[in-house]
């Protein structure tokens, strides 16, 4: 087995697990080796009743004292078994599992691993697992990986397709092969790439695991700024090929706004127009809250470009949000009485719609072009692009962006984020472009009210939804996930809007919304909110960007400590843009003091950079699997907030890659170059 082998060629994959497999994105023997546990297990040692501690994974080992019982309850059937651990007894509990009743033995000795609930003054485990001793003495002391998963799809089968997969692979030395510099390595005392990626799915200690993340971290840091440094050095020495003047069309917009630009819109417009104007290319990132106003300036420099005689083109994530910058923009162009023809480019269009598209962009007939990723497609040629506006930036990778903007002839080039960070992150993340902050809200814009509930008070909840919709507003609500997992307890789209069906008032008419879905589907249930045709829209995280419905009002976000703080104030903003009062409420699944404090920030605080910055603080590096993302960057193991240590260190170690007198040879360099802009390294982009 090759690193790209199809993952069918793994011994005991048919074409219905490779379905379920390639329903978590895996394709490939890479995509599955880089497939990072969401968490680890660990088997302890067996203890006595007495140091069993409600809420969390016991261990016990004993003789089975009767034969277990099976009891009806409703659709399910409990089996209850009495279990005598040194002298002492601990019940254990099953759910539809009847068939125990036979194979364990009376008197027969266990181990038993299971979660521990309090019931009276009585110890029970819940569902545990059954291991002879012998079993259980071959995992004690283990630390076992958790995988995210899909229904029909359990642990064990990923765990053993992943050593299956890691074994074939041992002898595939190209992919192997260390490719740091030994200096590197060695200064910054990293563990070799073989044994990190074997070791973060099956790490020997919890000291190997850390070390295994570490490397994994760095990796992926390593080489996301070091193409961020080759587009710094190669924009330094980039003459403006594109000089644009302000021109009366420019001056006509500005009038026909409804609104005047504020002082921190003003100030930014004015450093873009002496970008354009002046000696180099402009690579600029605007920074500001969500509705803080960056798509007017995105428009100001496409108008810029098209009353000079260019073409600008604006990248979109999503379609639904490609679909609202165009229907924006030709309302703000048609206003201000300004010519030129824009025109939309995504992947829902039929064949014959994107060749006619394709054409008016090439022979320069298309003037201003919004889309999505197809704008970067081979097809699509561009007659005088002059102006590029990444948004989103988060959302897309630093190769895609550079592809964008290749597509001209070295054009200037805008990127926007409504994810606040610090500055000093910002920095370096985005290390080659000039950095641009917008912290004011535009006047008469209400704040957004928030409180933090309990999952106990959800119905109270539902009370005030319903008030909300009977008032002609509308309801988004968050899940964690798209449906039930056997690994991750948190709730999910489809249950939830089942469940809701037959919990509000059946005039309520509810939705749902998520990543799994077609492009088509997203693009029509979005619209379909948009238009009020749907009251309450339950979804994931794939409203996050994009979604514009002044006339929603109110944001439930489930599970909210699964979130990261960035995330979660990315989620609010999708509320609050209209004139209506908007509310947000998080629902804590979570009793843990570091979950409650990191949600009080969000009820505190509607400044998404003063969150930035308790994120930063709060996160700190003691997240070891950095499973609850930022939602920022889009790498696969690192986080930006909590691994900040490593990102400093992976940045020290690019700059001394350019550096003629660290000592690196040129074989080193040259390793280094092959790897970072090779499809080798997945793990990043």
């Amino acid at each position: 087995m090759k690193v790209d082998s199809p993952l069918r060629d793994i011994k005991g994959v048919g074409p219905k697990t490779q379905m379920l497999l390639e329903k978590l994105g895996l394709f490939t023997a890479r995509d599955l080796i880089t497939f990072f546990p969401r968490d680890y297990e660990h088997f302890g040692p067996p203890v006595d009743e007495t140091e069993l501690i409600e809420g969390q994974i016991g261990v016990v080992e004993g003789f089975v004292t009767a034969r277990p019982k099976v009891r009806p309850s409703g659709v399910r059937r409990i089996v209850t078994a009495a279990v005598n651990v040194n002298g002492r007894r601990v019940d254990m509990q099953w759910f539809n599992m009847p068939f125990l009743s036979n194979t364990l033995q009376v008197g027969g000795c266990y181990v038993f691993r299971g979660t521990c609930e309090l019931r009276g003054s009585h110890m029970v485990l819940v569902q545990p697992e059954i291991y002879t001793a012998g079993e259980y003495e071959k995992k004690q002391d283990t630390l076992q990986p958790l995988y995210a998963l899909t229904k029909g799809l359990t642990n064990k089968q990923i765990i053993r397709y992943m050593r299956l997969v890691l074994d074939e692979l041992s002898g595939d030395d190209s992919f192997w092969t260390e490719w740091l510099p030994e200096r590197i390595v060695q200064t910054y005392r990293l563990p070799g790439f073989r044994e990190a990626l074997t070791g973060i799915h099956f790490p020997k200690s919890g000291e190997a695991l850390v070390s295994a993340r570490r490397r994994l971290v760095f990796d992926e840091f390593f080489v996301f700024l070091y193409r961020i440094e080759l587009q710094r050095r190669q924009h330094a020495v980039s003459s403006n090929g594109f000089c644009m003047r302000n021109t009366p069309q420019i001056d006509a917009f500005l009038r026909s706004l409804p609104f005047q630009l504020t002082d921190d819109q003003q100030k930014v417009w004015q450093e873009m127009s002496e970008d354009c104007e002046g000696p180099h290319l402009m690579n600029r990132m605007i920074q500001g809250e969500v509705g803080s106003g960056k798509t007017i300036l995105a428009a100001l420099g496409c108008l810029l470009a098209v009353s000079n005689g260019f073409q600008a083109a604006i990248m979109a994530p999503t379609e639904v949000l490609a679909e609202q910058h165009y229907r924006e923009l030709c309302t703000l162009f048609h206003n201000a009485g300004v010519s030129g023809s824009i025109c939309l480019l995504t992947g829902s269009l039929s064949g014959a719609q994107k060749r006619h598209v394709r054409e008016q962009i090439a022979r320069g007939d298309a003037d201003l072009i919004i889309g999505t990723h197809a704008l970067i497609q081979e097809q699509v040629e561009f007659a005088r692009l002059a102006f590029v506006v990444t948004d989103e930036q988060h959302r897309f990778g630093v190769t895609q962006r550079q592809t964008l903007a290749e597509k001209g002839r070295m054009p200037h080039v805008l990127v926007m984020s409504a994810t606040p960070i610090p500055r000093t992150l910002a920095l370096l993340l985005y290390g080659d472009l000039d950095l641009s902050v917008i912290r004011q809200l535009p006047v008469g814009r209400l704040p957004i009210k928030n409180c933090v509930i309990p999952s106990q008070k959800r119905k109270s909840a539902y009370r005030f939804l319903c008030g909300e919709v009977a008032k002609g507003r509308q309801v988004y609500i968050i899940c964690p996930l798209v449906e039930a997992s056997e690994s991750i307890d948190a709730e999910n789209v489809t249950d939830y809007a089942e469940q809701l069906r037959h919990t509000l008032p059946p005039d309520i008419r509810i939705s749902t919304l998520h990543g799994r879905m077609h492009g088509h589907e997203k693009n029509e249930r979005m619209k379909q909110f948009a238009n009020h045709e749907i009251d309450v829209l339950v979804s994931t995280t794939v409203i996050e960007v994009g979604v514009n419905v002044p006339n929603a009002t109110v944001m439930i976000i489930e599970n909210a400590e699964r979130f990261g703080l960035a995330q979660l104030h990315q989620l609010r903003g999708r509320v609050g843009r209209g004139e209506h009062q908007s509310y947000c409420i998080f629902v804590n699944g979570s009793s843990q003091d570091a979950e409650n404090e990191r949600l009080s920030v969000m009820q505190q605080s509607n400044d998404g950079f003063l969150i930035a910055k308790k994120d930063l603080e709060l996160r700190g590096p003691g997240d070891l699997l950095g499973v609850r993302q930022s939602g920022m960057m889009n790498f696969k193991i690192a986080d930006v907030f909590a691994d900040m240590d490593v990102l400093l260190e992976a940045k020290e170690c690019v700059q001394m890659m350019f550096d003629k007198d660290s000592g690196i040879n040129h074989a080193e360099q040259q390793t280094v170059m092959e790897h970072v802009v090779s499809d080798q390294n997945h793990l990043t982009l």
